[in-house]
């Protein structure tokens, strides 16, 4: 069959679009360490490269869902991975440009954190209007190549660190360009299909009306901040909480982090028809708070990183899920429904890394203290889900 009428090829095309998209989020958070020793910059204006990164994917999703529609998904989705090129790109040539190299990394953030906006918008609703069954178990292996990215960062990453020195990581942002770049033009060619028919989508005004949909987005803004509270800031938890080795601190920090999350989406892909998925969330729920006492209160290095372990497994359905419910909740949301769960998905992403980041800086740059502080985001989510289930779907 032609590439140009095979959805195969575009579900593998929003595969590497999600590999993107865990380069995009987790190769800077491996340099946190290196950015404070070779610039001399503070754990706070660190963190704030966080919230410039999920601050910037939240104000693309915020415009993409009045104006994706009308531009078009495959425009949109080659432009997203284009940015993701020049952001990581800028990230290894735009520091020296500046007399101040903590302008050039906001600079090549601000590039790339349009590419990921862009992909979290455009990718789910790509895939879920392609003509495949059983559509919550292909949104959690979707998801799950976000993670496999991660790994997939974080390995080759480590690996080129340790050949070539931490002083390559500039030439080593460029080579991570090869991907997103390939995968724009693969992106010219696939088969994209529209997530509803023109004029059948509810608008943002009908989604604002709606109860569910603000239950909803608590739950995007709560897994957010649950898996990115303990993902952006595992490398520098590791090594400089629990004093391992900058290797060791990638590999078993998000490195193992990410192998049990894209575990957790592979899982819940296979067994989703077996699952009641609010029910199997809110068990994961309870999971992600007691991963992350685990981490602050464990004085034993590696039940920290254990937890660490426990909270990437427990995060995983939380995204997808909420995704899947969205769908079966506002069947008619369209384009404006994935990208405003993405806008608050992203805010939770923003917020969740910040608050651990000032509350560690509150605490003498204790990451344990700020990793405590993170529970408030898995109770919400519970709390949201018992609410959840009590209000019927919409209609458009």
């Amino acid at each position: 069959m032609n590439i140009r009428n095979n959805y195969k090829h575009t579900i593998t095309a929003s595969y590497i679009g999600y590999i993107t998209q865990a380069i995009v989020n987790n190769f800077a958070p491996l340099l946190f360490l290196t950015f404070r020793s070779a610039y001399g910059i503070s754990l706070e204006k660190i963190s704030l490269l966080v919230t410039i990164n999920f601050g910037t994917q939240l104000l693309v999703d915020f415009l993409s869902a009045k104006y994706i529609d009308k531009i078009g998904y495959r425009i949109s989705v080659i432009a997203a991975h284009l940015f993701a090129v020049a952001g990581l790109i800028g990230l290894g040539t735009l520091p020296s440009l500046f007399r101040e190299p903590y302008v050039g990394i906001c600079l090549s953030v601000i590039l790339y954190a349009i590419g990921g906006g862009l992909i979290e918008v455009l990718i789910s609703p790509i895939v879920e209007a392609c003509p495949t069954d059983d559509k919550s178990a292909a949104m959690s292996l979707l998801h799950s190549f976000y993670c496999w990215g991660c790994v997939l960062v974080i390995l080759v990453s480590t690996g080129l660190f340790a050949l070539f020195g931490i002083d390559s990581w500039k030439l080593i942002a460029g080579l991570w360009a090869i991907i997103p770049f390939f995968n724009a033009l693969y992106f010219t060619q696939v088969p994209i299909a529209s997530l509803t028919a023109e004029g059948e989508g509810m608008n943002i005004g009908a989604l604002f009306r709606s109860k569910i949909f603000w239950l909803l987005a608590l739950l995007m803004v709560c897994s957010g901040a649950s898996e990115q509270s303990m993902s952006q800031w595992a490398s520098a938890f590791a090594e400089g909480a629990l004093h391992v080795s900058k290797t060791v601190g990638d590999l078993a920090g998000p490195c193992f982090f990410s192998i049990l999350m894209g575990s957790a989406r592979v899982f819940h892909a296979k067994f989703a028809d077996r699952l009641a998925l609010s029910k199997y969330m809110g068990f994961c729920a309870a999971l992600c708070i007691a991963s992350y006492l685990l981490a602050a209160f464990s004085p034993v290095a590696i039940l920290s990183l254990l937890g660490c372990g426990i909270c990437g497994f427990s995060v995983g359905v939380m995204w997808p899920g909420t995704f899947s419910l969205a769908s079966e909740k506002c069947p008619k949301g369209g384009t404006a429904l994935f990208a405003l769960l993405a806008l608050a998905g992203d805010t939770g992403c923003s917020l969740g890394p910040t608050v651990v980041g000032f509350v560690s800086g509150a605490f003498n740059d204790n990451l344990k203290a700020g990793l405590l502080a993170a529970i408030l985001f898995p109770l919400l989510l519970l709390a949201g889900l018992y609410f959840c289930k009590k209000i019927l779907p919409v209609k458009a």
